[in-house]
């Protein structure tokens, strides 16, 4: 039977919306990926409006 190689970390992936990261092997050795989203827009707190 073929050797299994030990798992290798795979650095993190960087795009401008989003970042995945390798995620430790679990018990049944399935090894995924955590993706962390950055936000797309600013939130601002609302201010009321001048009254005329």
């Amino acid at each position: 039977m073929s050797e299994q190689k030990p798992n290798t970390k795979v650095p993190d992936g960087q795009t401008p919306f989003y970042t995945t990261r390798q995620m430790p092997p679990n018990d049944k050795g399935f090894v995924g990926y955590e993706t962390v989203w950055k936000p797309f827009q600013k939130e601002v707190p609302y201010q009321k409006p001048k009254t005329p």
